[in-house]
């Protein structure tokens, strides 16, 4: 026999502790009376309560607790081998850090709301592979493929500008990355790359990445973040004597929305979208799982479980008999 959620044996202490508590109830109430009505009246005016039974009514009130806690414990036996198959999609997140993500059109950041949307992504992932590239001027996994959306949370929480040694922005770089690295093997049809950023490069041919990905069957779904209209000032690092913004020739380096080349980048490759989210929300988990379910998926993952034959109505079915019984035992004598 094997107990399938062992935790819940830490609950037994509450059947010692429940046996102190009735012998501590018996002798508090006998020293009461004996207080009210003095030891000599007790055995003529209170019928006395048979030794024997009461402790057999105990035996039986917390044998049927040890019972209950038991069932919780879900015992279990006749372990029989079963074959798992997970199916989903290889998603590769391509997180923009650069300072302009830093920007405050959004609140708390651009940055920031991008780590929401890919929470929401991670709370809507069922089995598909996730991998978090961070990029800036260069390129950096974070996280590489996997189910673990723990590590791909804890991974998502340290991004910032400092997860990339290089300043700028290179999106063909991002693409790249994630098609080489990240996609090294498998089938790409079976692939996505969610790009979040607010679309400004520095001449790395992202649109030529894409068509790349959409040759290898790869669909792009772009997240435009940021205001397309008048920007937001870009915040300069924290020991920067010029400012709380960052400046060129004495103007305040501005940060735009670039929508037309994301929409390129996502057209460029296989069914790519584009969600042009500006200064807006979205509920990502809901678009996210509309698309994986458009999508063909490809088993990821094959395990073999030992299921067990769970006999925890055994248990629970003693322990309500047995209380039962206890209700029908009497701690009185009987008086001839």
């Amino acid at each position: 026999m094997r107990l399938l959620d062992p935790t819940w044996l830490h609950a037994l202490w509450a059947v010692p502790t429940a046996a102190g508590m009735l012998v501590l109830a018996r002798w508090l109430g006998s020293r009461s009376l004996r207080r009210l009505i003095g030891p000599a009246l007790v055995e003529k005016l209170v019928p006395g309560a048979s030794s024997p039974r009461r402790l057999a009514r105990a035996a039986v009130l917390l044998t049927a607790l040890a019972a209950a806690v038991l069932a919780l414990a879900r015992p279990g036996w006749s372990p029989t081998p079963q074959k798992v198959q997970r199916s989903g999609r290889d998603v590769a997140i391509l997180m923009d850090v650069s300072r302009s993500m830093l920007a405050q059109d959004l609140k708390p950041s651009r940055l920031e709301r991008a780590k929401i949307a890919v929470r929401d992504l991670l709370d809507a992932a069922r089995g598909d592979r996730v991998g978090i590239i961070a990029f800036a001027g260069s390129a950096s996994i974070r996280c590489p493929l996997t189910t673990d959306y723990s590590f791909a949370r804890l991974a998502l929480d340290n991004l910032s500008p400092d997860s990339v040694p290089v300043g700028g922005t290179l999106i063909g770089d991002a693409i790249r990355a994630g098609l080489d690295d990240l996609f090294k093997d498998g089938q790409d049809r079976f692939r996505d790359i969610v790009l979040i950023t607010d679309g400004e490069d520095h001449d790395s041919f992202p649109v030529q990445a894409a068509a790349e990905a959409g040759k290898r069957g790869v669909r792009i779904i772009a997240i435009g973040l940021g205001s397309d209209t008048a920007g937001a000032p870009v915040p300069a690092p924290e020991k920067s004597a010029a400012g709380p913004y960052m400046t060129f020739e004495g103007q305040a380096v501005r940060s735009k929305l670039d929508s037309d080349s994301l929409r390129k980048i996502a057209a460029a490759s296989r069914d790519g979208i584009y969600l042009n989210v500006r200064t807006g929300n979205i509920q990502f988990d809901k678009i996210y799982r509309t698309l994986m379910e458009r999508a063909a998926t490809q088993e990821v993952e094959t395990t073999e479980r030992l299921r067990y034959h769970e006999g925890f109505q055994l248990f629970l079915g003693a322990a309500l008999a047995l209380l039962m019984l206890e209700a029908l035992i009497s701690e009185r004598r009987r008086i001839p």
